[in-house]
C-alpha cells in the first residue's frame, strides 16, 4: 500500500517537504527486501525519517509516560520531528540510524511470537527472558549483516530492547501465539477469530525473514527466527522453541 499511496502523493507535495514513517515493517519481494523509508524517498524524492518505540497506542492516547525513537539521516530533519512529537509524556530520542530503527520495528514482531509460545507452554519468566535476549541478539545480527552501518546503540533505544519487551509482554502477536499453544488452532484461524480484521505481523515477517535467510543459506545462524517460522508454517511442536536453540 505504500507504493500506491506514494503514487497518489507524487506531484502534490512541495519539493522541500519531509516525511516520517510510523510503519513497523519492511517490503519483501523476489529480489530481497526494501525499507519503507527508502520506498518513500525513491518514490517522492524527499527525505524520510522513521519513528518506532515501545508505544502501545491506547497508553499514548491516555498520555501515560513513554519513550520513542526517531531515526534520521539528516540531523536537521530529526530535530524538526523531535520538536513536533516530543511532549512531557511522549519523550523522543533521535538517532542517526534510520535502518536500525526501522528493522527493530519489523523484527521484534517475530520474537513476540516466541514470547507468546513460551507463555502458552507456561515455561516461566526465565525462559521468556532467554527468548528476549536471544531475539535481541538475532535482530542486531540480522540488521548488521545486511546493513553494515547499523549501530549497536540503537538496540538499547526504545525502538529496540524496550519495544521488544513490551511486544513480548502484550500485543496481538504474543496473544495469538499463546492461543496457538493452548487451543491447537492454526495461526490463520486465530487471526480471523481474535484480531477483528487486523493482520498478524509476526508470522508474515517470520516467513519473509526465513525466505531471505534460506536464499542466503543463513538459517543456521538464526536459530530462534528459524524455529519460530517452522512452528508457524511447518507444524513443528511449540516446545521446539527451546529444544532447537
Amino acid at each position: 500500500f505504500v507504493t500506491s499511496i506514494c503514487k497518489q502523493l507524487k506531484g502534490k507535495i512541495l519539493p522541500h517537504a519531509k516525511a516520517i514513517s510510523l510503519i513497523k515493517g519492511i517490503d519483501v519481494n523476489e529480489h530481497g527486501f526494501r525499507l519503507i523509508t527508502d520506498m518513500i524517498q525513491d518514490s517522492l524524492n524527499i527525505r524520510s525519517c522513521v519513528l518506532s518505540g515501545a508505544n502501545i497506542a491506547n497508553e499514548v492516547a491516555e498520555e501515560r509516560f513513554c519513550e520513542t525513537t526517531i531515526g534520521y539521516r539528516n540531523r536537521t530533519d530529526g530535530e524538526l520531528f523531535m520538536q513536533i512529537f516530543h511532549t512531557p509524556s511522549f519523550r523522543v530520542n533521535i538517532v542517526e540510524d534510520v535502518v536500525g530503527v526501522e528493522l527493530c520495528g519489523a523484527l521484534k514482531n517475530i520474537i513476540a511470537i516466541g514470547g507468546g509460545l513460551v507463555d502458552g507452554l507456561k515455561l516461566g519468566d526465565n525462559t521468556k527472558a532467554a527468548i528476549i535476549r536471544i531475539g535481541l541478539y538475532e535482530m542486531r545480527k540480522f540488521s548488521q549483516m545486511f546493513y553494515k552501518d547499523v549501530k549497536d546503540a540503537t538496540f538499547f533505544e526504545s525502538c529496540g530492547v524496550a519495544d521488544l519487551i513490551t511486544t513480548c509482554a502484550g500485543g496481538r502477536n504474543r496473544k495469538v501465539a499463546e492461543a496457538h499453544v493452548t487451543t491447537g488452532k492454526s495461526f490463520d484461524q486465530l487471526e480471523k477469530e481474535m484480531l477483528n480484521g487486523q493482520k498478524l505481523q509476526g508470522t508474515s515477517t517470520a516467513q519473509d525473514m526465513y525466505n531471505i535467510l534460506t536464499k542466503k543459506n543463513l538459517c543456521h545462524e538464526f536459530p530462534l527466527m528459524t524455529v519460530i517460522y517452522r512452528i508457524c508454517y511447518e507444524g513443528l511442536p511449540p516446545i521446539k522453541i527451546v529444544e532447537d536453540l
